[in-house]
């Protein structure tokens, strides 16, 4: 399964680290310009994370009630890592 995994950290906190091939949309952009996720399907495979899985829950949540249906909160990096088996 292809996943579309998103960091909903800020830039500086992606640029330290992030998950390969991750996009970064930090939390306060997709809350206040859900056009900046207008590229993805609704029907997309969506990882969401950030450092401690809260903000990643937000972002969840915003997504589903924009319509995108299969979400989910992948906690951190390193839970998105071990679940995709990215080292």
């Amino acid at each position: 399964m292809s996943y579309t995994v998103i960091d909903v950290r800020e830039a500086s906190e992606y640029e330290i680290d992030h998950v390969e091939k991750s996009v970064n949309i930090p939390l306060g952009l997709l809350a206040n310009s859900p056009e900046s996720v207008a590229d993805i399907s609704k029907d997309a495979d969506i990882i969401v994370y950030c450092r401690s899985g809260g903000r990643a829950e937000q972002a969840k949540n915003i997504f589903q009630n924009l319509g995108f249906k299969n979400v989910t909160n992948g906690i951190n990096a390193d839970e998105v890592r071990r679940k995709l088996g990215i080292k």
